[in-house]
């Protein structure tokens, strides 16, 4: 009987049910040394949790979806834009 591979997912639900029933050691040949951090660091800043109407969040998306970003990125964009004081 062959073994199972290690799974190609980012989830952790799915990464601790197959090693809470594996061993690492039998798994030796499939890993690999990864250089410097595994896990990015949060940016420094502030949450903001922003209401928007329905149209403006479609904006929103739209927007983000047409740059290939994330919402949230789009609006840092908007703000250091239009705003004198922001960091850029």
């Amino acid at each position: 009987m062959t073994q199972p591979r290690i799974p190609s997912t980012d989830s952790i639900s799915e990464l601790a049910a197959f090693w809470s029933t594996h061993d690492l050691t039998d798994y030796e040949d499939e890993l690999e040394a990864v250089e410097g951090p595994v896990f990015a660091k949060p940016a420094k800043g502030e949450d903001l949790v922003l209401h928007l109407d329905p149209e403006e969040a479609v904006t929103v998306r739209e927007a983000a979806r047409a740059r290939g970003i994330d919402e949230a990125a789009v609006v840092r964009e908007w703000i250091r834009e239009h705003a004198p004081h922001a960091a850029g």
